[in-house]
């Protein structure tokens, strides 16, 4: 029966013939390690949670500038003088220097302490700019290091670290250049700090619960967006760079954290060929009630695995160059990064762009930041429920929808309200959409590239900042359609690159290249045979 099928008999031909596809009967490593860490210990929920907190602070430097670059508000000072044209509408920069003043000290905001109000847009930008520049030039050079010869541990050690210290010394500014210098290197350190909390917190658990732990560090960078207005509201008083030094002091703390209390991912230090060290984490992480206590943990047990170490002696950037020459791996990374580069430009764009609403500064922010939290409760609940792509296609278009309707003005007060409500719903679709998004991503690629792929999807979503600063400084002089109009058609159109991926809902995690193209080749010959029988 089975031979008077064509391809049939053709995949039973290959299977004997074809040693590549005989690798299929062999167990992979995931199959090896789901055994151990399949369930869900406090040891492995510990590491995942010490990890993912530095999305905490990796949030505190990515929206700082909102608060310590704002344009402050001003009064007239010569209300009585019938010569004196000042009022409420007027441009400061068209006023005599003695008609008017800052509501609060000149040192509150760098706007003000370095007399920036009169500078072109791309000045006043600059700073928020040049670390969205950093962290694209970061992603692009410490990329593959996690993959390759530093480990995803202290490639979230070393970022950490140059985050914390380059921050503290930019509170120590003299002028806005000095100061763009800083951001870009605060830029360049915290560019893979997501990546390399992702991919590590995952890979200390078993596919079952991947998706709940990746979004631990989404609720992190939540409770660190959050975190700002509170600190600015009590500062608001102070020097903008008090604000640099109090986020600065408990990063450094918590590197020192890392470097003590952080194990290395297993999966990274078996295809690296450390299997002794990558043993030792298992038995560490693995849940006490777990398969341990049945199956004996041992170099033995780790033999025979159906994958050759890839990445074992490779050069810096051997990952980057596997995605770009297998044609299927750089089909999914030119589409995730396109995708990634829409939803980054809302992302990081509408919280930069708060103050051109006519709404309290302190008060956007901190919905914005609590929008974050519903987001990450759906991409919790509901992420091993709804496909990847589905969900990816409807948050990116409902963003764009709302994005460009909060350009909408009105007579009426209540339009103010409706501008505000519609950049929430705008601004929790992107973050839905972020997260289910990094989480596709973790999937679409194999563990011996996967720490670069996301790494570079990052960096994509972070170019789309690197254009937020400009376009939120034009819309508060042209018009919002600059800012946030432009944003709704950018994040609507690029969604639409979603409908090119494959959908990897409750599929396991492959760990080289080959393994990948063996599944989608089975895959592939498996519905072909359906197809025809």
């Amino acid at each position: 029966m089975a031979d008077s099928n064509p391809l049939l008999s053709e995949l039973n031909s290959a299977e004997s013939e074809s040693p590549m596809l005989h690798h299929k009967h062999l167990p992979s490593l995931d199959s090896k390690i789901e055994r151990f860490i399949g369930d869900f210990g406090w040891a492995q929920f510990l590491q995942a949670s010490l990890v993912s907190f530095s999305w905490f602070f990796d949030a505190q430097q990515t929206f700082i500038t909102v608060f310590t670059d704002a344009q402050p508000t001003w009064h007239c000072t010569q209300l009585n003088d019938p010569h004196n044209s000042c009022n409420s509408a007027s441009n400061v920069c068209q006023l005599p220097q003695n008609s008017w003043a800052w509501d609060r000290p000149r040192h509150t905001s760098t706007i003000s302490e370095w007399a920036l109000e009169c500078s072109p847009s791309l000045v006043q930008g600059m700073p928020a700019s040049a670390f969205f520049m950093g962290c694209l030039m970061g992603g692009l050079a410490l990329a593959t290091l996690a993959d390759t010869s530093l480990g995803r541990k202290n490639m979230l050690f070393l970022t950490c670290l140059v985050m914390s210290l380059s921050t503290f010394l930019t509170a120590f500014s003299s002028n806005i250049w000095i100061y763009s210098i800083l951001r870009f290197i605060t830029g360049f350190g915290r560019a893979t700090i997501g990546t390399s909390a992702l991919v590590l917190s995952t890979e200390f658990v078993g596919r079952r619960w991947r998706g709940q732990v990746g979004v631990i560090g989404f609720f992190c960078f939540t409770l660190g967006f959050l975190s700002l207005p509170a600190i600015a509201y009590t500062q608001r008083a102070h020097s903008w760079r008090t604000l640099y030094f109090w986020t600065s002091i408990p990063t450094f703390l918590y590197c020192i954290m890392v470097h003590f209390l952080v194990r290395e991912s297993p999966r990274w230090l078996f295809v690296q060929g450390r299997k002794e060290e990558a043993i030792a984490t298992l038995k560490h992480i693995a849940p006490i009630n777990g398969t341990t206590t049945k199956t004996p943990l041992t170099s033995s047990f780790f033999s025979n695995l159906s994958f050759e170490q890839e990445t074992r002696n490779v050069d810096l950037y051997s990952a980057i160059k596997v995605l770009v020459k297998r044609r299927w791996a750089f089909r999914r990374l030119s589409a995730v990064m396109a995708i990634g580069f829409g939803i980054g430009m809302v992302y990081y764009g509408m919280p930069l762009a708060l103050g051109s609403l006519d709404f309290n500064l302190y008060l956007s922010v901190t919905f914005n930041a609590l929008s974050e939290i519903p987001a990450s409760l759906i991409t919790v609940f509901f992420i091993d429920k709804v496909n990847r792509k589905t969900s990816i296609l409807v948050f990116t278009s409902l963003s764009g929808v709302c994005s460009i309707m909060s350009v909408l003005k009105g007579i009426h007060p209540i339009w103010t309200t409706i501008q505000i409500v519609f950049e929430l719903v705008s601004f929790f679709s992107a973050c839905s959409a972020f997260g289910v998004f990094l989480i596709f991503t973790i999937e679409l690629f194999p563990t011996c590239v996967r720490n670069s792929a996301v790494s570079l999807v990052r960096q994509a979503v972070v170019l789309g900042g690197v254009f937020s600063p400009m376009l939120a400084a034009a819309g508060r002089v042209n018009g919002r359609f600059l800012s946030y109009g432009v944003f709704g058609v950018v994040v609507g159109v690029f969604g639409l690159f979603v409908v090119c991926l494959p959908e990897t809902r409750g599929r396991g995690i492959c760990d080289t290249m080959d393994e990948e193209e063996y599944k989608q080749r089975d895959s592939s010959l498996c519905n072909a045979v359906a197809g025809d029988v």
